[in-house]
């Protein structure tokens, strides 16, 4: 009983979403967090530190990869784009770990990967208030509803990989 109720639930998702719509989600989805980084940051005054500005870069360009491949006909394109969203998934759960194992537990962040790659974008030069560190990262410790932040982007990270990679198989069986 409860296989059947599990296929026709992914029945319904996968009748739902053909590779566009589903291009269309994930782009809210990115934008979605960092949306919620910068109420935060700004309403409540959390600052983000560099790994946490390298988790917006990453959703950003998830996002732009997927409002970029969406409206384009040809299947292989947005196949391709799918892609680059796990590949940038991958990433992304790469810095929200290393941010909460290894950079939480630093006094300064100074001229690590995260910082190379915001100035080397000069992301924080063109949009301050949106990408520029503003804390180090023992300091941006912050939590929703108990859990840290990077965690919970972490499951978002896992969760578009995961469901982009059903995607794109669903879309090569037809």
């Amino acid at each position: 009983m409860t296989l059947t109720v599990r296929s026709n639930a992914w029945s319904r998702l996968d009748a739902l979403l053909s590779l566009p719509t589903w291009l269309w989600c994930v782009a809210a989805m990115c934008l979605g967090p960092v949306g919620l980084a910068l109420f935060s940051q700004h309403v409540f005054g959390h600052e983000p530190c560099p790994w946490c500005i390298l988790q917006r870069v990453v959703f950003v360009a998830m996002a732009l990869v997927a409002v970029a491949a969406a409206p384009v006909k040809a299947l292989w394109v947005q196949r391709l784009a799918l892609v680059v969203v796990m590949a940038l998934a991958a990433s992304g759960s790469a810095a929200s770990l290393w941010q909460h194992f290894v950079a939480a537990a630093t006094q300064s962040c100074n001229l690590t990967l995260a910082d190379k790659i915001i100035h080397g974008l000069w992301l924080d030069t063109y949009l301050p208030e949106v990408f520029e560190p503003r804390a180090n990262c023992a300091d941006a410790k912050f939590y929703f509803l108990g859990v840290p932040y990077e965690f919970w982007a972490l499951g978002l990270y896992v969760s578009m990989f995961g469901l982009s990679l059903r995607a794109v198989f669903k879309s090569m069986r037809g």
